[in-house]
């Protein structure tokens, strides 16, 4: 019972990054990357099927899928922000994991600009007895259109510590930075939090189906997060919210992970606020709902 737990906690805290990490921990082990700063991280090929938002990809989706070169979003997060989040799972009446996503300035990377934005999360007693977990992500993405620069993680997981720096180079002829990882990537590679971060500002009056490759730290993958409803009335501890329902299939290698299911609730309002992410798995749900917005 204690190993489906720690499980379950971990979908709930991956269903704030968009279920990733959830196909690295049951289906592979992590590789240590922490002392391996010129390593070059060759992730899987997107299938040439997949359409790219803002990628610069070669092909098109389908006729519901967004143009690979769209216009910048209407919405950008606000520099400042801080979303307050909580997890459960289904059946445990207290909170099992407290998140946070912070939107922090605007400076310049790599002589780019960058939107330097963070996540935390930190798992609560007494569910810090079956999996201690105190985890922050650092994305450094185009304000524009939220394509990744770097990505870091910096976990702390049952008294074990990694430091990753990813670098996102989508060219060949860019050589390995001194300072952090290469990850060799597709243009326009999104991290998990740039991706969430760009799913708000999409107008879904108008788009139906996002494609875009995701970059987790590790691999490469295929993310499609697709239009399901509209109007959908949801009450969380933050409030009472008018959303639109967002579903969001993860392929790895042109195959979909099959052994869990995410959807996504982003506010119908110029705030755009993701108010609740769900995991559903054949043994129990994961809810990670909006608590507080500062």
């Amino acid at each position: 019972m204690a190993k489906k737990v720690a499980v379950v906690l971990l979908i709930a805290l991956i269903a704030l990054l968009l279920g990733i990490r959830l196909y690295r921990v049951i289906g592979e082990r992590r590789p240590d990357l922490s002392n391996a700063p010129g390593h070059v991280e060759l992730p899987r090929t997107v299938p040439p099927s997949a359409g790219t938002t803002g990628a610069g990809s070669a092909a098109s989706g389908t006729a519901a899928t967004k143009s690979v070169t769209p216009a910048p979003p209407e919405f950008a997060p606000r520099p400042g922000e801080v979303l307050d989040f909580a997890a459960n799972v289904a059946k445990l009446n207290s909170t099992v994991a407290n998140l946070q996503v912070k939107v922090g300035e605007r400076r310049t990377f790599s002589g780019k600009n960058a939107l330097h934005l963070q996540a935390f999360a930190h798992t609560e007693n007494p569910y810090r007895m079956v999996f201690e977990l105190d985890d922050q992500f650092d994305s450094y993405s185009e304000p524009s259109n939220l394509v990744s620069l770097q990505y870091e993680m910096h976990l702390s997981e049952r008294g074990q510590k990694v430091d990753t720096v990813e670098r996102m180079l989508s060219s060949s002829k860019d050589p390995a930075p001194a300072d952090a990882a290469a990850a060799r990537v597709l243009p326009g590679t999104r991290d998990p939090i740039g991706m969430l971060m760009y799913l708000r500002g999409e107008d879904w009056d108008k788009t139906h189906e996002v494609r875009s490759p995701v970059f987790d730290g590790h691999k490469l993958y295929d993310v499609r997060a697709v239009l399901v409803g509209k109007l959908q009335n949801v009450s969380v501890t933050a409030g009472k919210f008018t959303t639109n329902k967002i579903e969001l299939h993860v392929m790895d290698n042109g195959t979909e992970m099959k052994d869990a299911h995410f959807l996504l609730y982003i506010a119908d309002d110029q705030q755009r606020l993701p108010v609740l992410m769900e995991a559903v798995l054949p043994f129990a749900t994961a809810h990670v709902e909006l608590t507080k917005v500062r």
